[in-house]
C-alpha cells in the first residue's frame, strides 16, 4: 500500500462501457408523491400498471405457496412452463421464464452481443434494449418512426449493416402505443439476413384490438427465427412479483439458458403467474376496462383540444405543448402521477396510463382546470 499522502490512492476502475450508461428512471411511486406534496389520495397513471389490480387467482395461489418458502424454487419454472405449453401448443423447449421481461432483454444481450455489434431499435422506444447493448459494449442504431409513429419496414431494413446482430420491435410500442402490422412483420422477416435475430416485445399484446396485429407466435410456429418477449406485469396485474417469459425456436432458448442464473424466478412468482394464465375472468375484465378507458380518455382529450396518438396498449401518448412541465408538476401537486416523455426525447408530451373510469375522470377534470 502506498502511504504517500501526496499521491491519490489507485482505485478499482469499472468497465468503460459503464461510462455511457444511465440508471433506469422509473415513474414516481405513490408514497413519494404523498410525502412530497402532502396529499392522501394519489391517482397513479404513470407506469402502465393494471388499475383493476392483480389476478385474484394469482393472489390465492401465492398465499397457498407461502408454507413452502424454505424450499428453493423450481430452477426451470416447470409448472409455469407446463401451462404455457398447454395454452400455446408449443414444446416446453420453446419457453424461457425470467425475472420480468427486463431480465430476458439482458440475457439476450449477454448471449448474442460481442463488442462492436449493433442492435437496431425504433425511436422512441423502451430504453432497456439500448441499456443491454451498451452494457455489452455494443452500438445502438436508432430508426425514427414515420409520421404518427408508424413502423416502416423499409427504414428498418435500410439500417442493417454487417455488424447488425439484433433488431428489437416493441409492438405495441412503448411509449407511442403504435404497432407493426403482421404483413409488414412478415415482409421484414423475409428480407432480413438470417444472422439478425428479431425480438418482438409484446408486453401489451392483450390490449391490441387491431385485426392485423401479430404477437409473433404464429410466425414462430412457422419456423421464423423470432423471439417473442412477454410479461405478467401488465394485464395480469403482477408487476410487483417480476416474472416474464420468452417464446422462440428451441435453438434460441438453448442458447439463452446458458446465461440464465439458476433460481432466477422466485417460487411465489411462479405460482402466481401460472394461476394468472387461467384467470380468464380477470383478463377479460381488464381488457374491457382498458378499451372503455381509452375511449374515455380520447373523448375527454378531444373536448380539451389536446392532441394524442391512438394506442393499441394501456396508455396514451399525449401532446401538451410548451406547458408540459407546468401541467405535469401541477398534476403532481394534486396527487395525479403521469409519465413525462422527455426521457424519450418528447419534451412536449406525456404518457398517460389508462386507469379506472373514476381515475380517468379525475385526470381529465384536472387537465380541464390547468390548461
Amino acid at each position: 500500500m502506498n502511504n504517500n499522502s501526496n499521491t491519490e490512492p489507485e482505485q478499482v476502475k469499472p468497465r468503460r462501457a459503464l461510462e455511457q450508461l444511465k440508471p433506469y428512471t422509473a415513474g414516481k411511486p405513490i408514497w413519494e408523491v404523498q410525502r412530497e406534496y402532502g396529499v392522501e389520495r394519489v391517482v397513479k397513471l404513470a407506469s402502465n400498471e393494471n388499475s383493476l389490480g392483480p389476478s385474484p387467482k394469482a393472489v390465492k395461489a401465492m398465499q397457498e405457496a407461502l408454507t413452502e418458502l424454505h424450499r428453493y424454487p423450481d430452477e426451470r419454472s416447470s409448472g409455469l412452463i407446463s401451462e404455457l405449453v398447454r395454452q400455446y401448443d408449443l414444446s416446453d423447449n420453446q419457453f424461457i421464464v425470467t425475472n420480468g421481461g427486463d431480465e430476458l432483454i439482458m440475457l439476450i444481450s449477454q448471449a448474442y452481443l460481442e463488442e462492436g455489434d449493433e442492435i437496431i431499435v425504433p425511436e422512441p422506444t423502451f430504453s432497456e434494449y439500448a441499456f443491454g447493448a451498451h452494457l455489452m459494449s455494443g452500438a445502438v442504431v436508432k430508426v425514427p418512426f414515420d409520421e404518427k409513429y408508424s413502423y416502416n419496414a423499409d427504414s428498418l431494413l435500410a439500417a442493417v449493416t454487417g455488424k447488425t446482430k439484433l433488431l428489437y420491435l416493441c409492438s405495441p410500442n412503448n411509449p407511442t402505443g403504435t404497432y407493426l402490422p403482421e404483413p409488414e412483420l412478415r415482409r421484414l422477416l423475409d428480407r432480413l439476413p438470417a444472422r439478425v435475430l428479431v425480438v418482438i416485445d409484446t408486453a401489451y399484446r392483450h390490449y391490441a384490438t387491431a385485426s392485423d396485429y401479430s404477437d409473433g407466435v404464429e410466425l414462430i410456429r412457422e419456423g421464423y427465427p423470432l423471439l417473442a418477449l412477454n410479461t405478467f406485469s401488465k394485464i395480469y396485474g403482477l408487476a410487483g412479483i417480476r416474472v416474464g417469459f420468452g417464446i422462440a425456436p428451441e435453438s434460441l432458448i438453448t442458447t439463452l439458458l446458458k446465461v440464465k442464473e439458476p433460481f432466477n424466478v422466485n417460487a411465489l412468482a411462479q405460482a402466481g403467474a401460472k394461476a394468472a394464465l387461467t384467470d380468464y375472468e380477470h383478463i377479460e375484465a381488464s381488457r374491457a376496462m382498458n378499451e372503455a378507458g381509452r375511449e374515455q380518455l380520447y373523448s375527454g382529450l378531444r373536448e380539451l383540444n389536446i392532441s394524442y396518438t391512438e394506442s393499441m396498449a394501456n396508455y396514451v401518448l399525449v401532446e401538451l405543448g410548451a406547458d408540459t412541465d407546468r401541467i405535469y408538476n401541477q398534476l403532481l401537486e394534486r396527487g395525479i402521477i403521469i409519465r413525462a416523455a422527455k426521457g424519450w426525447g418528447l419534451h412536449q408530451h406525456v404518457r398517460i396510463s389508462v386507469g379506472t373510469e373514476e381515475e380517468n375522470q379525475i385526470l381529465l377534470e384536472a387537465l380541464a382546470e390547468l390548461i
